[in-house]
C-alpha cells in the first residue's frame, strides 16, 4: 500500500491527523540522545549517540529506566531523571530545529480546515521548550498531549486516544504520523491508521509494524488533502 492508498481507500471520513512531536516536527532527537548517551557514559554504560537513539528512539526516560537499571545493576542516583529531564528541556530552548517541511505541513493542513493535534512521548516542559525554539507556540496551543497527561506512554495507545477524545472524534477517523517503532505500535494498539515518516530509509522496520512510510513533510499536505476532500 501506498501513502495516497491508505489515505483515499480509508474505512471512516478522516476527522483528525495526529502528529508525533520528536523526529516529525522537531529535529530534537540527536540533542536528547547525545545527552542520555552523555549521561549513561558518567554513570558507567559507555555509549555513544548513534546507540542511544537505536536503543531507546520514542521512549520514555521512565521506560528507559529498568534497562539502565539492568545493564548497571543497581538503581539510578535519586534524581536522576529529574535532572536528565531539566538538562535537556534547558538544551532544546537553544537546540531544537525544525523537521524540514513540517511547520510548512502544520499551517497547510491547518489552512485546509483540517482539525490536528499533538501527541508526544515528550513532557510539557520539554514540548514547551522546543516549539518556543521553533517561534510556533502560538501555532500549537491548547493541541499538545504529553505522556505526563495519561497513565502510559507510547507504546501503549494511551495518548492517540486522548487526543482523540478531546476533539471529539474516534479512532478509526484518526491519522497518526509517527517516526518511531513505539510509536507506530502506539497508533496500531489504538486502531487508527498510521503514516510512518521514515526520512532516511525505505521505511520497512515501520512497515512492518503496520506504518503506511512516507519520505518528505512536503508530501504530507496533499496526502490530508486527499483524505480530507474525500471525507468532505
Amino acid at each position: 500500500m501506498t501513502p495516497i492508498d491508505l489515505m483515499t481507500t480509508r474505512r471512516a471520513p478522516l476527522r483528525l491527523v495526529i502528529f508525533d512531536c520528536d523526529g516529525v516536527i522537531v529535529d530534537s532527537e540527536p540533542v536528547s540522545n547525545r545527552i542520555l548517551a552523555e549521561e549513561l557514559t558518567a554513570l558507567g554504560w559507555p555509549m555513544a549517540t548513534p546507540e542511544a537513539t537505536r536503543r531507546f528512539l520514542g521512549v520514555t526516560l521512565a521506560d528507559m529506566v529498568p534497562t539502565i537499571e539492568a545493564r548497571l545493576g543497581r538503581s539510578l542516583p535519586p534524581g536522576w531523571r529529574d535532572a536528565v529531564t531539566a538538562r535537556i528541556v534547558a538544551a532544546m530552548a537553544t537546540e531544537s530545529a525544525a523537521i524540514p517541511g513540517a511547520v510548512e505541513a502544520l499551517r497547510a493542513v491547518m489552512a485546509m480546515g483540517v482539525p490536528w493535534r499533538v501527541a508526544s512521548n515528550s513532557s510539557h516542559p520539554e514540548m514547551q521548550a522546543k516549539f518556543g525554539r521553533l517561534g510556533i507556540s502560538d501555532l500549537v496551543r491548547g493541541r499538545l498531549h504529553s505522556h505526563t497527561d495519561v497513565a502510559r506512554g507510547k507504546p501503549a495507545p494511551d495518548l492517540f486516544l486522548a487526543a482523540a477524545q478531546a476533539e471529539g472524534v474516534t479512532a478509526a477517523e484518526c491519522v497518526v504520523v509517527e517516526d518511531s517503532a513505539p510509536g507506530v505500535r502506539a497508533a496500531m494498539a489504538a486502531g487508527m491508521d498510521c503514516l510512518g515518516f521514515a526520512p532516511h530509509s525505505d521505511g520497512a522496520v515501520l512497515r512492518a509494524l503496520g506504518a503506511v512510510p512516507f519520505r518528505s513533510m512536503a508530501e504530507l499536505p496533499a496526502l490530508v488533502a486527499a483524505a480530507w476532500q474525500r471525507a468532505a
